[in-house]
């Protein structure tokens, strides 16, 4: 059910992020150590999302991350002090297409899901209600994490991004049974994630930050966290709470 991470800190090559340990996200794509039962590999598509001077910029494509050349000779050139990336594992029945890939992103926001809404589309069906009918029509892709993010970047015109994801993944867990609502979210500043019957771990090293869904090598600071958590992480600064 796809793999995640955040990085903020020192400017680094986006390729670096994607590549960078013995557990990356990419070796996260073909050999996950932690998934839960949402499938084995994260094979069907990838992308990062990075902050510069122009904004938010991204790639994504539809091939597995380790069969793309542009991760070591085009990302690798490409430096952030900010990215969001995610490895795809696609639910049966939806499509697998550049698209469909995370993160999805706007003008200020990286968005990332892992995990399903089980009950998709029906159950988001008074959630949609709520969005404008313009942002429905441009959904990215038929996918329940298209979905998400076009509810929560409606709901981010209104309130503040922890009250946002807060609200989704409350209305979502109330509408779908059990699903599974790892979220991610960046603005190149600050990292929020929930976690909802799937895991995730945070490094900080005081001058950088790093939210993954698995640790992405060996070191011992990495911190699990916990089920139906919310976290909020700058470098320095975490801050874990109940969600």
């Amino acid at each position: 059910m796809c793999r995640h991470l955040g990085y903020l800190g020192p400017l680094r090559g986006v390729g670096d992020v994607l590549t960078a340990g013995s557990h990356s996200l990419r070796v996260q794509s073909y050999a996950p150590k932690d998934m839960r039962g949402g499938g084995t590999i994260n094979a069907d598509g990838f992308g990062a999302a990075w902050w510069g001077r122009g904004g938010v910029s991204s790639y994504r494509n539809a091939m597995p991350i380790w069969s793309d050349p542009a991760v070591d000779d085009v990302l690798a050139g490409v430096e952030s002090t900010a990215v969001v990336a995610a490895v795809r594992s696609a639910t049966v029945g939806m499509p697998v297409e550049r698209s469909a890939c995370a993160p999805f992103t706007d003008d200020t926001w990286a968005f990332s899901h892992n995990g399903v809404v089980f009950g998709f589309p029906e159950v988001l069906v008074e959630l949609a209600s709520e969005v404008p009918t313009l942002d429905l029509l441009t959904l990215p892709a038929p996918t329940d994490s298209a979905a998400l993010w076009v509810i929560l970047r409606h709901l981010l015109r209104d309130h503040e991004p922890e009250k946002a994801l807060r609200e989704l993944a409350s209305r979502v867990q109330a509408a779908s049974p059990k699903p599974r609502l790892n979220l991610l979210l960046g603005d190149g500043r600050t990292l929020y994630a929930t976690t909802m019957y799937h895991s995730l771990a945070v490094l900080d090293t005081g001058d950088s930050v790093t939210v993954a869904s698995e640790p992405l090598d060996d070191n011992p600071a990495w911190t699990p966290i916990g089920d139906h958590q919310f976290v909020c992480a700058r470098p320095g600064h975490i801050d874990i709470t109940d969600l």
